[in-house]
């Protein structure tokens, strides 16, 4: 009766349902890990928005990897800044949408060391082949605050790290390329400063970070692995009505053959 499941068509039909079974499980389960990083991300930036600063020096230091517990940590840090090996970063949009450059100035402290620190967004103003103009910073000694940041990368960010851009730009922050820059020992990550607040406005501050829409990712997840369950039913379905089908056609080819002959 189910012979006919050994026909090409039914072997090509069988063998994609049975591939398509774990591929939709996957999916479900890759929709499940996004929702999951969501929902950890937002709990992170509430408990490091509500925690009190702490110096930087406490949660990273130089060649070390911050730790994503600690995203947007606030943190300080006193010593001044050196405005003569100032970069920009390229291509970095504003609040607005507006494409410009985030100011990137190493951050003396009191050690020696080196703390990066975003000091927020310029416009693009002129040829884009040229070391932009940037209002000063504090002068003298100070003390920072602002949010712990990971060292950029291409597979987090997206960009790409291009090389032979103007002197002074960069794709990507990186302590380890500026620790090799300067000459100096760089503290890992960097922070988008918070304040002191820049005078006139300019650089304009890093907006704080929003909660992260959760999005639909569990409910994708719950309807791949409705697919993956509905798979084999939607196999067996097919499969009894084909049977049914030949049943019939034979039973009605059956009938024929039984008739008699017409005089």
């Amino acid at each position: 009766m189910y012979r006919f499941l050994l026909t090409r068509q039914w072997v090509i039909l069988t063998i994609v349902a049975i591939a398509l079974i774990p591929t939709m499980i996957r999916l479900g389960f890759w929709q499940l890990h996004r929702h999951e990083h969501r929902v950890a991300l937002n709990k992170v930036i509430a408990e490091s928005l509500a925690a009190k600063p702490v110096p930087a020096e406490s949660l990273t230091s130089p060649g070390a990897q911050v730790k994503h517990a600690d995203l947007y940590r606030r943190v300080t840090g006193k010593g001044h800044f050196d405005t003569a090996d100032e970069e920009v970063v390229r291509r970095r949009t504003n609040s607005d949408g507006e494409v410009g450059y985030h100011v990137l100035t190493p951050f003396v402290l009191d050690d020696g060391r080196v703390l990066m620190v975003n000091r927020g967004w310029i416009p693009a103003n002129g040829a884009q082949t040229t070391f932009p103009k940037i209002p000063a910073p504090e002068r003298g000694e100070v003390t920072v605050t602002g949010r712990l940041m990971p060292d950029e990368t291409t597979a987090e960010s997206g960009i790409k790290n291009v090389k032979g851009l103007p002197d002074r730009q960069v794709m990507l922050i990186s302590s380890a390329q500026q620790a090799q820059r300067l000459g100096k020992q760089v503290l890992g990550g960097y922070i988008e400063l918070t304040a002191p607040a820049p005078k006139g406005g300019s650089p304009e501050p890093i907006p704080d970070p929003q909660h992260r829409d959760i999005g639909p990712h569990l409910a994708y997840a719950i309807q791949w692995w409705l697919f993956s369950a509905g798979v084999p039913l939607g196999w067996v379905v097919l499969v009894r009505r084909e049977a049914r089908e030949r049943a019939e056609a034979a039973t009605k080819e059956a009938a024929q053959e039984n008739e008699p002959a017409s005089v």
